[in-house]
């Protein structure tokens, strides 16, 4: 190979040159342009729309809706799901789901062997994201809107007897590490029908033991007041003159139920309180901090509580909820059959 137009002072017959002459142009290995690809073949990466606006959902429903936190919890538990479902089967845009999109969510639901009611509460939680996206003009019309709830069978709640109860409530003893507390717990949730949420929430600016009655919050912040009866004063007493105040020493804790370090009780440790000593007092192993709301409802009604005073105590929205006990609760109908029929 014979090099041209070489740089001046350079000598065509020198060394430096003879060692490039001869090569044949086959030896000489040039690297091939590197192709790119064309524009209209490059895909934008696939984004996952329920992902991207769950965040701002959630707060929504916190500062907007004024849900409760375990309520909004609940609802991010079941739309994560969503997303991580989504993010294979779902399409690109928003404005792309359909109804057939969301049947085949449900669809993988039940295929999961999830119960009805768990089913239902995956599709509410949907329904309400997809409100959301119509709100902020994300979507046009809420597809989610079509779908209708799984139907329910009416589950009669379990209940204790009161001999089961009253067996229950002397349960903790001086070999636990706070029996003080426990029972406390325990007679707080037969006495006032409250829910694991509102009872750790509880706080001593709302307990009045003169007057026998507390100050509690419930669903979406709603307030209401809780009676205590004589069993119940006695044992928040006993608490907190002995064993909170040794925990709470010189802070200022400003809830009725503590943990071992000082701190606020988790709903978590209600119910461990509620499965150990249900276990003990030979209860059954699916009594649960719920089954004493449910026993103090029904039994309310045994002894003759009307059933919208009931819906008021136990913070109910709707009637409808209430109206579950009056089909547990047979000894008043009977009591009444047989006064008040002629051939009772």
């Amino acid at each position: 190979m014979k090099i041209k137009n070489l740089p001046e002072g350079v000598d065509k017959d020198s060394s430096w040159v003879s060692r490039f002459d001869g090569f044949a142009p086959s030896r000489i290995h040039s690297v091939p342009p590197r192709k790119r690809p064309a524009t209209d073949r490059l895909a934008a990466p696939k984004q996952n729309v329920i992902a991207q606006y769950l965040l701002g959902f959630l707060n929504y429903l916190e500062a907007e809706c004024g849900l409760a936190k375990n309520t909004v919890t609940a609802y991010s538990s079941d739309l994560r799901q969503f997303a991580g479902w989504y993010e294979d089967h779902g399409p690109a845009l928003p404005s792309q789901i359909t109804l057939q999109t969301l049947t085949a969510y449900i669809g993988n639901l039940h295929e999961r062997d999830l119960a009805a009611s768990t089913v239902g509460r995956h599709l509410v939680a949907i329904k309400m994201l997809f409100r959301y996206l119509v709100l902020e003009s994300i979507v046009e019309k809420s597809v989610a809107d079509s779908m209708n709830s799984p139907k329910l069978w009416q589950y009669l709640p379990k209940v204790l007897s009161p001999d089961a109860v009253e067996r229950l409530l002397a349960e903790p003893g001086r070999y636990d590490r706070f029996p003080l507390r426990d029972r406390a717990v325990l007679c707080l949730l037969y006495a006032t029908g409250c829910r694991a949420s509102e009872l750790v929430n509880l706080r001593l600016s709302g307990l009045f033991l003169n007057e026998r009655y507390a100050r509690c919050t419930g669903k979406g912040n709603k307030e209401r007041i809780v009676g205590l009866n004589p069993v119940c004063v006695l044992a928040i007493e006993a608490w907190l003159e002995g064993e909170r105040s040794k925990l709470v020493g010189a802070g200022n804790a400003p809830w009725v139920l503590l943990n071992g370090r000082g701190g606020q009780l988790s709903r978590i440790s209600i119910w461990g309180i509620v499965k150990k000593y249900a276990a003990r007092a030979g209860c059954g192993s699916d009594v649960s901090p719920h089954t004493l709301r449910h026993s103090f409802a029904t039994h309310m009604l045994a002894g003759g509580a009307e059933i919208r005073a009931l819906q008021e105590m136990l913070g109910h929205a709707s009637i409808a909820t209430t109206q579950i006990y009056t089909h547990v609760e047979h000894s008043r109908i009977k009591a009444i059959h047989s006064r008040c029929h002629p051939r009772g």
